[in-house]
């Protein structure tokens, strides 16, 4: 296998994921690992065998290639979904606060990714951070919904969001 090979394996693995078809996605995994062997100072190559082992349903086996990837500096949209995947996994795996601090970064820098923000309040809640993990939904909801009684009652739910614990004495 060939670098120039990669953006093809991507592609496979993509259709394998979206097929939700072991076989392909059994063999893109073989073809990255051996790509991988050619080239393990890769970091879009690392990653790129993590996502297939998590697309597999190996979360496990992806950790070190995601952690891989982010160690040889992998950027861009690449580290944004590298930094969802990682931390997502961890928190599947019960490991909350690797959860918690990967997903912390990826928020940080990639505000705009709300599935991050969602997946970061899954792990706070997780790790027993009921209230920030709540008032981490609450923004995104918020932010995001066009429900028009939603957008009715905003202000008044985004003035509780920001007490929880708050009552009228």
């Amino acid at each position: 296998m060939k670098i120039d090979d990669l953006n093809k394996l991507i592609e496979r693995r993509e259709e394998g994921r979206a097929k939700q078809d072991q076989a392909i996605l059994g063999e893109v995994r073989a073809h990255l690992l051996e790509l991988l062997s050619n080239y393990p100072d890769n970091a879009e190559i690392n990653y790129q065998t993590g996502i297939a082992h998590d697309n597999s349903g190996m979360g496990r086996q992806a950790i070190p290639y995601y952690v891989r990837a982010l160690e040889l500096g992998l950027s861009g949209p690449d580290l944004e979904r590298c930094l969802m995947g990682l931390g997502s996994t961890y928190r599947y795996w019960g490991d909350y606060e690797k959860a918690v601090k990967t997903l912390r970064k990826g928020a940080r820098e990639f505000p705009e990714n709300r599935a991050i923000q969602v997946f970061l309040a899954m792990a706070l809640y997780n790790s027993q951070n009921y209230k920030e993990s709540v008032e981490l939904l609450i923004t995104t909801l918020m932010e995001t919904t066009s429900d028009e009684k939603l957008h009715y009652f905003k202000r008044g739910i985004l003035a509780y969001n920001e007490d929880l614990d708050e009552t009228a004495e």
